[in-house]
């Protein structure tokens, strides 16, 4: 799959995230968030085997279009996440001209591909991802994760949708060949958000795909015997008592946190019930490292 630049600026692709749950309704509240356009071209010419042949990366692995689409991990970081991408994909090609067949990946983009991707310098991320989320009970054989946001995946595109990038690839050339190219009634593809796959360990990152840490990433999805993740009797008994109190900022268009299910835990009778919150749309997930001051000096005065 070779991903052709559209710089157009009428173009749009919706860049979302999948959250790491095993209800593909939650996907529906964040499509509404800033939208992107590039163009997914898969390359099925069988006279040219360059195109066909898997690009490598310097690592070792390979830059597959479910890896490509990862790079949404991003779009939430910062107020500047979306420029920087844009600048980033317009440096991946040698060539700059119309023939998409001729574009040549540059190696400073495979290189810097690479490095934006830190799950082969940083595997125990890949490992404990889920993990650290799972909630289990005192009761055996309870809640393993079983690549939960994989799941969810799965779920969401029984019905081949925008989450399914072999269909918007595939409804995008059949446009292509029966329409004009500046057809804008395109269906967007939606990249990926902070969630992990277990195809990460079949080739697509080196270091995440040997035996050995193969089965371990399988063996903690499997896994289910997990404690209780929080004592929710003892949070709702120390900030009823006034012992401790508590204040949060909940970012409204976090990438990251689900609002909903933030606000569920800070509801009438939730364990964090008494915790004051501060609801805004203002910052991003980056918002303590954009404006730190800000943000605590208007948690101390709630």
């Amino acid at each position: 799959m070779q991903i052709a630049r559209d710089l157009r600026n009428d173009a749009a692709v919706q860049i979302s995230s999948l959250l790491s749950t095993v209800s593909p309704d939650i996907y529906e509240s964040l499509k509404d968030g800033n939208q992107y356009k590039y163009t997914a071209k898969d390359n099925n010419d069988d006279d040219d085997t360059n195109n066909n042949s898997p690009q490598l990366l310097p690592s070792g692995g390979i830059l597959t279009p479910r890896r490509f689409l990862q790079l949404g991990i991003g779009l939430g970081g910062s107020p500047s996440s979306f420029a920087s991408l844009h600048s980033f994909l317009n440096s991946a090609f040698l060539t700059n001209n119309n023939n998409d067949d001729d574009n040549i990946f540059s190696r400073s983009f495979l290189k810097q591909f690479d490095s934006i991707q830190s799950f082969d310098d940083s595997p125990i991320y890949f490992l404990l991802h889920e993990s650290i989320y799972a909630d289990g009970t005192t009761q055996p054989h309870s809640n393993p994760t079983k690549w939960s946001a994989h799941r969810a995946l799965q779920k969401k595109t029984k019905i081949p949708n925008e989450f399914s990038y072999e269909y918007t690839t595939q409804q995008q050339q059949q446009s292509s060949t029966t329409s004009d190219n500046d057809n804008d009634d395109d269906i967007p593809t939606m990249f990926y958000g902070e969630m992990v796959f277990p195809w990460m360990a079949d080739g697509d990152y080196a270091e995440l795909s040997g035996f050995g840490m193969r089965a371990l990433a399988h063996a903690l999805a499997e896994k289910d015997n997990w404690g209780p993740l929080y004592d929710s009797n003892q949070m709702r008994k120390v900030l009823k008592s006034e012992i401790s109190t508590a204040a949060a900022a909940v970012y409204h268009d976090d990438m990251y946190v689900d609002f909903d299910s933030t606000m569920k835990v800070n509801k009438f009778g939730g364990p964090l019930e008494k915790c004051k919150v501060w609801i805004t749309n203002d910052y991003q997930h980056s918002g303590l490292r954009d404006d730190g001051a800000t943000i605590f000096n208007k948690l101390l005065g709630m």
